[in-house]
């Protein structure tokens, strides 16, 4: 059983950020149906960057089709509303209180209803703008953080999407707890401005603990000596970090550089920071000796923080990931068979699963039928082309 088996989550969202919401819950156990557009979600027929945010978002959802500018379809749309524990949606502001699908009309059907807004900005000045990932990126400092001086560069994942999801997720979890004392749901919102400005708040608090502004990550000053990559003598690379006194023993130990241990003077963290320049070029040419194969080998178990530089495509062949069921098989819509992360957590050891892909409107007639539909009711309803079933 489930933590979440039982909850019937309803989810008008598209893209990233609404769509990760209900891809957490529905691994947690929660039934998600997700309403879509006649034809489906645009989402599903993204390019390029967009062409994986569907099937990593979307597995394991039912999916029912619905003209939201049909009045029948937005009666269908607000009864299957009243009939969940929590409606998610990421659409422009104002746009479901214009459908009568907001917040106050629908739990002033359903007062038990727990309504999670996903938005570009929370309540404010700036409210009203239309954000996306990398928007909230560049006004929020992540991509000035990221890039060079100078250049700034969104992160290379939809982070502050999934992340706000994520905040999304945790305020859904409190209200549900909050309804079981109280009998009543909550409005629960999340944005990506505030996101990003939550994450980059540890670089706020440096500038407020030092008085210095922090800089960009490829120009900063790291708190410790040896945090970088290394170039390999077979051409690649591979990151090493030395956060510790005991670790700095340990690495001059592991490499024979008996000289550099014998220096007393850098036996502190802050002394090797200083001592960086004089320090750095004798340890990347020590390293260049090996290959990666090498190093790998010779850190494993070493107890030093160490990292080969992957892609995401190394990950599908993982032995980690795939001893630890951390990939699910997924069949997608167009029947390729592929392997996709699943939520990064285990129950009380337990990895949860992942879910199939639906097809647009694939359980268009279920739902409907679950929702007290009569089959003559259906058949009028996809005639009138207020819903859609699989297409």
């Amino acid at each position: 059983m489930l933590p979440l088996a039982g909850i019937k989550i309803v989810e008008f969202t598209h893209m990233v950020m609404g769509p990760a919401v209900g891809a957490i819950l529905v691994e947690l156990g929660a039934e998600v149906i997700k309403v879509e557009a006649i034809g489906g979600d645009a989402t599903r027929r993204l390019l390029g960057s967009g062409a994986g945010y569907f099937p990593m978002y979307n597995r394991g959802k039912a999916s029912i089709c619905i003209d939201l500018k049909h009045p029948d379809g937005v009666a269908v749309a607000k009864r299957l509303a009243a009939s969940a524990d929590i409606v998610v949606e990421n659409f422009r502001p104002g746009a479901m209180d214009r459908l009568g699908l907001g917040y106050d009309a629908l739990r002033a059907e359903n007062p038990r209803l727990i309504y999670c807004s996903e938005k570009g900005f929370l309540p404010g000045p700036y409210e009203e703008r239309t954000a996306l990932d990398e928007v909230a990126q560049m006004m929020g400092g992540l991509a000035y953080m990221t890039g060079p001086p100078g250049r700034p560069l969104r992160a290379g994942a939809s982070v502050i999407d999934v992340a706000g999801g994520m905040f999304g997720v945790i305020g859904v979890l409190a209200a549900l707890e909050a309804r079981h004392r109280t009998g009543v749901g909550m409005h629960v919102q999340s944005a990506l401005f505030e996101t990003t400005a939550y994450l980059v708040g540890q670089h706020m608090a440096q500038k407020a603990a030092t008085g210095a502004a922090a800089a960009p990550m490829p120009a900063r000053v790291s708190a410790w000596a040896i945090y970088d990559v290394f170039e390999t003598a077979d051409a690649d690379q591979i990151f090493i970090g030395v956060v510790s006194d005991s670790q700095w023993q340990s690495f001059c130990a592991l490499f024979g550089l008996d000289d550099l241990w014998a220096d007393t003077e850098l036996r502190a963290n802050n002394a090797r920071v200083r001592a960086r320049d004089t320090l750095m070029p004798r340890v990347r040419a020590e390293l260049q000796r090996y290959t990666k194969a090498d190093l790998i080998a010779r850190l494993d178990g070493s107890g030093l923080p160490f990292a080969p530089i992957g892609r995401p495509e190394d990950l599908f062949d993982d032995p980690h990931l795939l001893a630890g069921q951390g990939l699910a098989p997924v069949t997608l819509v167009d029947g390729t068979q592929t392997l996709l992360p699943v939520l990064p957590i285990a129950l009380d050891g337990e990895r949860l699963g992942g879910g199939g892909l639906a097809a647009p409107g694939a359980d268009t007639a279920a739902v409907l039928t679950g929702l007290g539909y009569d089959a003559a009711a259906i058949t009028a309803l996809v005639a009138a082309g207020a819903v859609q079933a699989a297409v």
